[in-house]
Order: C-alpha cells, then structure tokens, then sequence
C-alpha cells in the first residue's frame, strides 16, 4: 500500500521500551535502525512521486528494508527473551 507508515515504532509498539534501550546500547542495532529509517523514508519518497526510479529500484528498496525489518524484529524478541 502506497505511503503506508513502515516506521519501527509504528510497526512494532509493543517494542517501544526495547528499541529505545538497544539504540542506545547496542551499536549493531543502532546501525540497522539508522539504516532501515533511511531506507523507509527513501521508499516513501519514491511512493509519493518526490524521487524517480525504476519499478525494479522501487522493489529491490521495499525488499531491503523487509530485511532489515526482519533483522531488527529478531533482534527485539532476542532482547525481550
């Protein structure tokens, strides 16, 4: 769906106290929240008609930040197990 909110905090609001906690304690999750935040705002971006790519770009954008998403998720059920 076209510019629908894919931040962490909007994704995940039961891990609002640990994403809070591993950002400021955890560099390797700091990096990958950056990253992802990133990446999200680029593909809102394009979404939105502000950038212009491709549609295979566009793609490879959205499955990347999946994976990141994907990272971060298993790293937030580690912190919380």
């Amino acid at each position: 769906m076209l510019n629908e909110k894919h931040d962490l905090h909007h994704e995940f609001p039961e891990y609002k106290e640990a994403i809070h906690h591993l950002k400021m304690n955890d560099n390797h999750f700091a990096r990958l929240f950056k990253e992802y935040h990133e990446l999200d705002h680029e593909v809102i971006r394009i979404e939105q008609g502000v950038e212009n790519t491709s549609d295979e770009y566009l793609e490879q954008q959205k499955k990347q930040r999946l994976h990141l998403k994907d990272s971060l998720f298993a790293m937030l059920k580690k912190h919380e197990g």
